[in-house]
């Protein structure tokens, strides 16, 4: 069993929560300086952990939220930070419309590599109580969220993220300044709501989106052509993979489909 102390509290490291505890406190301060959070900031922060984002966000915003799952670290910063709102539990399960209902929320977090995706999505999902996000998470994750059309990191990740919000990669973070040192890098990534919705049936789209990159292989005519009437669209289109559209083409393509019954 691995174990991280910290100011003599000795707290063991659970993998399946996917734990691992950034030691560098400069890489802390830029987080929370490209962030832009502020005093009048709803601050809400994604597991603490032993606060090292935490104590930086302090210094700019007296009062604010961290949802943390492990009932130890959260016994942690209640005693460390008292003046913090502390949800003790899962972030999937936390009411974000009810966090927001005053102001949007400016999100902060090292997030667990185990549950990235899910974050992403549930964030993704709520993205009208956000004004940002700023995460720190797997380098190889990161660059799935920022990636290009023609590339292999193009995928329903990058398609969604970026369809509904201004994405950006901010940095590279080495493996060495984490305790337990995971087997990977990590990087930060920001993400802002998009002001307009590019269309109206988003869940719709979701939905051709996964579809079109069912199969990455096969082209959109073999992945689409059961679940959608094709014909409106030209041959020369579905003769192409997914991961050759850019994100208003396929808008484009989505607009031109008819579900099948």
């Amino acid at each position: 069993m691995i174990s991280v102390e910290y100011k003599h509290t000795e707290i063991a490291v659970k993998k399946k929560l996917g734990q691992n505890f950034l030691t560098d406190r400069n890489i802390t301060k830029k987080i929370v300086l490209l962030s832009g959070a502020g005093a009048e900031d709803n601050i809400l922060e994604i597991g603490p952990g032993f606060g090292s984002l935490t104590r930086e966000l302090i210094a700019c915003c007296q009062r604010f939220t961290v949802v943390e799952k492990d009932p130890k670290l959260a016994a942690f910063i209640r005693s460390e930070y008292p003046q913090l709102i502390v949800i003790e539990g899962d972030f999937l399960q936390t009411d974000l419309e009810m966090l927001a209902k005053e102001r949007p929320l400016r999100v902060l977090g090292n997030i667990p590599y185990s549950i990235t995706s899910p974050i992403l999505f549930r964030l993704l999902e709520h993205r009208r109580s956000l004004l940002s996000a700023t995460l720190m998470m797997q380098h190889e994750v990161a660059m799935r969220i920022v990636a290009k059309p023609g590339t292999k990191e193009y995928g329903i990740l990058a398609v969604q993220m970026q369809s509904f919000c201004e994405v950006n990669y901010l940095f590279k973070v080495g493996r060495k300044v984490f305790r337990p040192q995971p087997g990977v890098d990590s990087a930060v990534i920001q993400m802002r709501p998009k002001k307009e919705e590019p269309m109206e049936d988003t869940e719709g789209f979701r939905k051709f989106v996964r579809a079109a990159f069912h199969q990455r292989r096969k082209t959109l005519l073999n992945n689409l052509k059961e679940l959608y009437n094709v014909e409106s669209v030209g041959s020369d289109t579905l003769q192409l993979r997914a991961e050759t559209l850019s994100i208003p083409e396929l808008f484009q393509l989505f607009a031109q489909l008819k579900p099948l019954l």
